[in-house]
């Protein structure tokens, strides 16, 4: 090979080792929304871009027409931006990214954040084919209908804020089924209908369905605890009862106290006396003693 050749190859891969290591600095950026992605007609969020220190430009798009255009910016050297949005609307519903400038460069952009707008319709009936009580490792099964709007689309909220997506069956309603669960499962169901035409415009929450997920072993296990706890504290108790009353039954009163007592000596003997030669109080009449 050339030494022209050689140079030219070097170049190229010190370069090329450079691009990288601009790229290995400028992480992707983090975009998330609070309090929720799913928000009601006119309320509120908070949409977060998290960056890095060195950035010091903050761009907000949202995809129309398979187009991510600007939506707001934000200047100023921070970790993470913030894009609020007063009064949610058909228009500001959507799918956002952000992206950070640092140098002369943009950052790669975010992955993308759903932004859902609720109540545009009629709420939906959420129901299921059993209980509300299961058991670790059992399945369970949501059904989500409308009675007066054709929904292609439903939706069903888990705890957490995480939803699931169905299309409409025979029977215009959707159905989730969830297993084998376990304790986490347990919590408050919603679910919602749309149009696969506007997916980010929903039906206002169904009636609330709450889940329990119980181990009913562990319960027992733990009634027969308490159950043995108890027999073992009332047999502590009549142990104690039984040792204070030897401590405060009675006792032979002490030398000092015998002192006061009245001497019974003479008069059990005479009483012996008597017994022994058959004589009776009445032969002792007009007896002196001396």
């Amino acid at each position: 090979m050339a030494p022209r050749d050689i140079t030219l190859f070097c170049l190229v891969l010190c370069l090329g080792q450079k691009i990288q290591a601009q790229d290995e600095n400028f992480p992707i950026p983090i975009i998330s929304a609070t309090p929720s992605s799913v928000i009601p007609w006119n309320g509120s969020v908070k949409i977060l871009c998290q960056g890095t220190l060195e950035s010091y430009l903050y761009q907000l798009e949202i995809l129309e027409n398979l187009t991510y255009k600007q939506v707001e910016k934000k200047l100023g050297f921070q970790e993470v931006a913030e894009f609020i949005i007063n009064h949610m609307d058909t228009n500001t519903a959507g799918r956002y990214q952000c992206r950070y400038r640092r140098g002369h460069r943009w950052s790669a952009p975010s992955e993308a954040l759903e932004l859902v707008l609720t109540g545009l319709y009629d709420k939906p009936f959420l129901s299921t084919d059993g209980g509300h009580v299961v058991m670790p490792g059992e399945n369970i099964s949501f059904q989500c209908s409308s009675a007066y709007i054709s929904f292609d689309r439903f939706s069903l909220s888990r705890p957490g804020g995480a939803t699931l997506s169905r299309h409409r069956d025979a029977r215009l309603q959707g159905d989730f089924t969830l297993g084998p669960v376990n304790l986490s499962f347990s919590g408050v169901y919603t679910c919602y209908g749309w149009h696969s035409g506007h997916p980010y415009v929903w039906s206002a929450p169904s009636n609330a369905l709450e889940l329990v997920v119980t181990d009913t072993t562990s319960q027992d296990h733990t009634t027969e605890n308490w159950v043995r706890m108890g027999v073992a504290g009332l047999v502590l108790l009549a142990l104690l009862a039984i040792l204070a009353e030897n401590r405060l039954g009675p006792q032979l009163p002490h030398q000092e106290d015998q002192q006061d007592l009245p001497d019974l000596s003479w008069s059990w003997q005479r009483s012996q006396t008597e017994r022994t030669f058959g004589l009776t109080p009445k032969d002792h009449q007009g007896d002196s003693w001396s």
